[in-house]
């Protein structure tokens, strides 16, 4: 009798913990980031949501694969899920990089819309490649850092420029700048050693990294709010049973909504800090957006042509909302 109760209570056991799925979910971004916090809050909300049916272990910094190599990874099934920034796969498909064109979208309002009018595609692009979307969240909108002074796009001709996506090695060549391919955790060693002069990026960026230790100058140009998205293999995500796969999008659903206020009431704490640490802010940068709308508006032009009628749907319906 004790043999079969204990026999009883191994199969039991094991019947537990088999029922549990296991989820490495990758990103580029530093512990200390909004981007990776939300992360870590979905995956606790996920593991309530499932009573610890779906445990999701986030890997933060580039830890576990390099920013540019973690939609590889889950598209490959290497890992199950994972967070990259959309516009660093522009080069795969026009939709990863519509969120990058300068000047299209430049508020959390705008940024907003966009998302929603590219969501259909973007899906579909993702769906193609064998991912689930869960959720995006953007950046703060991207400004302009710099070592030295800039008082308009000429001071930045011969310098460095940090590029992380097709958009800014272009906007580098368009103003005569050299095109320096540097992911975010690789840059204060950067600039440190004189690798870069200037760069566009985020307010968050500029104070999770300490930005502000080299780089002096802040413009705020606000380009346009690059999203990250987290996804899912799909065959992952099917391989859940239904009541798993409904708490992952609801949980996702809480996320995205949590994550783009975050990232607005943030934008306006960095900008103070970076003034705190020493940085000299010009929040307007009136002259520097005047030239790069010029570069923005050619640059749309350029990504409607790239991407057909799929793409001027997609720019239409953001315009008609």
């Amino acid at each position: 009798m004790k043999k079969f109760v204990l026999c009883l209570f191994a199969i039991t056991a094991f019947g537990a913990v088999s029922a549990q799925t296991k989820w490495d979910l990758p990103s580029g971004y530093g512990p200390n980031t909004f981007q990776v916090q939300n992360l870590q809050q979905f995956a606790e909300d996920v593991d309530r949501a499932t009573a610890g049916k779906l445990k999701i272990t986030v890997h933060s910094n580039a830890s576990l694969f390099k920013a540019n190599e973690i939609k590889r990874a889950v598209q490959s099934a290497q890992v199950p899920a994972g967070e990259f920034i959309l516009s660093g796969a522009a080069n795969e498909a026009p939709i990863f990089g519509v969120d990058s064109i300068p000047f299209l979208a430049t508020s959390y309002v705008e940024s907003r819309r966009l998302d929603q009018a590219s969501r259909p595609l973007l899906i579909k692009t993702l769906s193609a490649q064998g991912m689930k979307l869960l959720y995006t969240v953007a950046w703060p909108p991207q400004s302009l850092y710099s070592t030295k002074q800039v008082t308009a796009l000429k001071d930045l001709k011969s310098t460095k420029m940090r590029a992380y996506n097709p958009a800014t090695s272009y906007i580098a060549t368009a103003v005569g700048a050299q095109p320096v391919t540097i992911q975010l955790a690789e840059l204060p060693a950067a600039l440190a050693t004189g690798g870069v002069d200037n760069f566009l990026t985020s307010s968050a960026s500029g104070v999770d990294s300490k930005l502000y230790e080299s780089a002096k100058f802040f413009y705020g140009v606000a380009a346009w709010l690059p999203r990250n998205a987290v996804v899912v293999n799909q065959k992952q995500f099917d391989a859940l049973d239904k009541a798993s796969q409904d708490a992952v999008l609801q949980q996702a659903a809480v996320a995205e909504q949590r994550g783009w206020k975050t990232s607005e009431i943030k934008d306006g704490e960095y900008i103070k800090e970076l003034a705190a640490k020493g940085v000299k802010v010009d929040v307007e940068a009136t002259s520097l957006k005047k030239e790069l709308k010029a570069i923005g508006d050619s640059m749309t032009a350029d990504w409607i042509k790239l991407a057909g009628d799929e793409g001027k749907s997609v720019i239409d319906a953001y315009l008609q909302k």
